[in-house]
């Protein structure tokens, strides 16, 4: 019999909450070893366990993932849902085809990353809280709140003060100083993204996440 995901936000009120508890949709299917459009069905079957973030985008209960392998695999396969080894990235980018870029790449990479994609700097205010990212990689132009409105607004959040930043804009440096400046811990790369710089970028981080998490 289906059921619903729960609420995320009722899920992150609980005490013994915690948001490495969790994972996303693309993540999950890497675990899994099945498509992102699969594991939608499976959570929509109510076989694996998942919650909904404020703007839609669901978060994967880790050991429920473990315990369909449980029911479905040799009881020797299990998949590696140690929050230590896994960096959680929010990539926000208004651009399909530049999303898929990303995508390409990470996949290429094989690296322990849970991604999030996001569309809009909207969706990235409603849900980045409770998503807790290691690494935020945002666009600056984009329709309606634009990256750095966005990063304006997440400096006031305490919760997010260690999250990584990583700038991918073609304004000029005089442009953004002029809107108000980037945070002063964050990266900016020059379109078109080096792709090069930004592997060792994200492997540095895995193995820093694995080191001292």
């Amino acid at each position: 019999m289906s059921r619903e995901p729960k609420s995320f936000e009722s899920a992150i009120t609980a005490a013994d909450f915690s948001s490495e508890d969790y994972c996303g949709t693309s993540y999950a299917a890497k675990l899994l070893g099945l498509s992102v459009a699969t594991v939608q069905s499976l959570v929509e079957k109510g076989e694996i366990e998942a919650w909904k973030t404020l703007g839609g985008h669901r978060r994967i209960a880790l050991q429920s993932i473990n315990a369909y392998l449980g029911r479905h695999s040799s009881p020797l396969l299990r998949a590696d849902t140690n929050p230590k080894h896994r960096l959680r990235v929010l990539v926000v980018e208004d651009d399909e085809a530049t999303r898929e870029l990303y995508r390409f790449q990470f996949e290429e990479w094989d690296l322990p990353i849970d991604c999030t994609w996001m569309p809009s700097a909207l969706e990235a205010l409603m849900d980045i809280a409770s998503m807790r990212p290691d690494l935020l990689i945002t666009d600056l132009s984009m329709p309606g709140v634009d990256g750095i409105e966005m990063l304006r607004a997440l400096k006031r959040n305490q919760q997010l003060a260690e999250m990584q930043i990583v700038v991918v804009s073609g304004l000029p440096t005089d442009a953004i100083a002029a809107r108000g400046g980037l945070p002063p811990h964050a990266h900016l790369l020059k379109k078109p993204v080096n792709f090069d710089w930004l592997q060792g970028y994200l492997t540095a981080l895995v193995t820093a996440n694995v080191k001292w998490r």
